[in-house]
């Protein structure tokens, strides 16, 4: 048997689903609430929950393409002559964080790498004023403050975008002052687990008291690294299996079961 993830399934108290290697599926009760990778016992034993923001929190490019974004990057680099920086397969990423990091490898900590992450910073703060919350996150932020954890984010964004979204949705005060960012030493981005022990060091938490809600395998190699427990929230199949093709053992398709075992306490 393997877990699957818990999804919009939500059977009743302390209730998974879980399906076969094959195609039967059925459900049954937890009987083991110290399973490590259950996400009833990741939930329950999280003092510190750390969130990565694009995907978890909200979904940053709904209204401001990434891939437009990330075209524009590329264009930017060939206007000044430097189309040879990226390989053919970086130039068509259309992933934004692909082509920056890329540029970093190649000429780190250069005024080059400094205003082409300048300029994706002032991308994702447009993008913020059209992002789209991820369904369930802000109540089940604000619960998990309520009870008692204490919540921090470790992104690869730029802080100042997710200061931005989080003042827009009324959600500071449940995480300053740790937000735990890009920063100019582009090599420490996540799967690096440098922003995580930033945050537990700030935090005072030891790593397995602490929870990671992340949605790509960068985020749960990062979390392995640290030694902090992961939980995925995968937005579609496709992405949980991904998640779970990484390693990750518990991965959720939406957030509402989340908050209903927390409330259920």
């Amino acid at each position: 048997m393997v877990r699957r993830p818990l999804g919009n399934h939500h059977l009743g108290p302390d209730t998974l689903l879980v399906t076969s290697d094959a195609t039967q599926t059925g459900s049954v009760t937890v009987e083991n609430e110290n399973d490590q990778h259950d996400p009833l016992t990741l939930i329950k034993g999280a003092r510190v929950v750390l969130w990565d923001f694009d995907g978890p929190i909200c979904r940053l490019f709904a209204g401001h393409s990434a891939d437009g974004v990330a075209s524009d990057l590329v264009s930017w680099l060939e206007g000044r002559g430097l189309h040879g920086l990226l390989t053919e397969t970086e130039r068509e990423s259309l992933d934004p964080q692909v082509v920056l990091r890329a540029v970093d490898r190649r000429h780190p900590g250069s005024d080059l790498v400094a205003e082409l992450e300048e300029r994706l910073t002032q991308e994702e703060l447009r993008a913020a004023s059209s992002a789209m919350p991820t369904p369930y996150a802000d109540p089940l932020i604000r619960t998990w403050s309520a009870v008692g954890s204490r919540l921090g984010i470790a992104t690869n964004n730029s802080p100042r975008v997710v200061r931005k979204y989080l003042e827009s949705r009324g959600l500071v005060g449940c995480f300053a002052p740790h937000v735990y960012g890009r920063t100019q030493e582009l090599r420490l981005l996540k799967p690096d687990p440098h922003c995580l022990n930033r945050a537990l060091n700030a935090m005072g938490a030891a790593p397995a008291d602490a929870l990671m809600i992340g949605d790509a395998p960068s985020d749960h190699e990062a979390a392995a690294r640290a030694g902090v427990p992961f939980l995925g929230y995968a937005s579609n199949p496709r992405k949980a299996k991904i998640l779970r093709a990484a390693g990750a053992d518990a991965v959720v398709e939406s957030l509402e079961p989340v908050l209903g075992l927390l409330r259920r306490g």
